[in-house]
């Protein structure tokens, strides 16, 4: 490789890791200024005081941060279980089991993927009110739970990988076909379980769009629509918003950093079996 396409590669990181970095680094030094050095300095400018925290009390007592990472954990631990259970119970259906119109359900569940969510979005709210849950938790945990197909296909592919012969030795020991998910298929499982945790996880509890608009109750808000507090009549705090969106970016960057090696891994394990 030529000198001039190594400095190409590095200049192209370098370049990427900006556009990353440099956001957040204004985020963080935004959040630790003054109203007046908001007002004065610029986007990248230092504080005054590198321990001034209060625009975090401010955050966490008046945004109600604890009451909505309670509601967003109830939120993601109820609809991710609910998307592993469902995505690998489908998965398991429509790849061991031979029925009629099989191709055809196929088909639907990629028609269902590429259709512009924001097309049915009148048809979801009216769905989700005649069932009586619209400003209450159900509302995004049904929506969260109910439209990731593409977990289906993360499970479906980790379950064409698993070879038929342990399901007929498991059925000349007896056991029927819900021991032989419950029991073989779903632990084998682990990296796509992992995999589709993560993934769902993060979109979740990122998520702005379905808890403010199923959501409006005060009460029921959650880390995203915490942020949207500090938006007034007379303009925005941006402050105490940046130092609200530290407070949320800090758990899901350190569960990521965690659990990384899980994404790949299963990403990986999925597309060389």
């Amino acid at each position: 490789m030529s000198r001039t396409a190594v400095a190409l590669k590095y200049l192209s990181l370098l370049l990427a890791s900006a556009v990353v970095l440099v956001p957040l680094a204004v985020v963080l030094l935004t959040s630790l200024k003054t109203q007046s050095e908001m007002a004065n300095g610029g986007a990248l400018s230092l504080p005054g005081n590198w321990l001034n925290f209060d625009n975090y009390a401010t955050a966490f007592e008046q945004g109600a941060m604890l009451r909505a990472f309670g509601n967003t954990t109830l939120i993601l631990v109820v609809s991710t279980t609910g998307t592993v259970l469902i995505g690998s119970m489908t998965a398991y259906a429509v790849d061991r089991f031979r029925f009629r119109l099989k191709k055809l359900v196929m088909g639907l569940f990629l028609l269902a993927a590429l259709v512009p969510s924001v097309t049915t979005q009148v048809a979801t709210f009216q769905v989700i009110d005649e069932l009586g849950a619209f400003n209450t938790r159900w509302a995004p945990i049904l929506l969260y739970t109910g439209t990731d197909i593409v977990s289906i296909y993360i499970f479906l592919q980790f379950i064409r990988s698993i070879p038929l012969s342990l399901d007929e030795a498991a059925r000349i020991d007896g056991a029927n076909s819900w021991t032989i998910y419950w029991k073989i298929i779903l632990p084998m499982l682990r990296p796509a379980i992992a995999t589709v945790v993560i993934v769902k996880g993060i979109a979740v509890y990122n998520d702005f769009y379905v808890p403010f608009l199923y959501m409006p109750d005060p009460e029921l808000g959650t880390i995203s629509t915490a942020l949207f507090r500090f938006k007034g009549p007379f303009g925005a705090h941006w402050e105490t918003i940046s130092a609200g969106t530290v407070l949320v970016i800090v758990p899901t960057l350190v569960v990521f950093l965690a659990l990384q090696r899980f994404i790949y891994s299963g990403f990986a394990a999925g597309s060389t079996k």
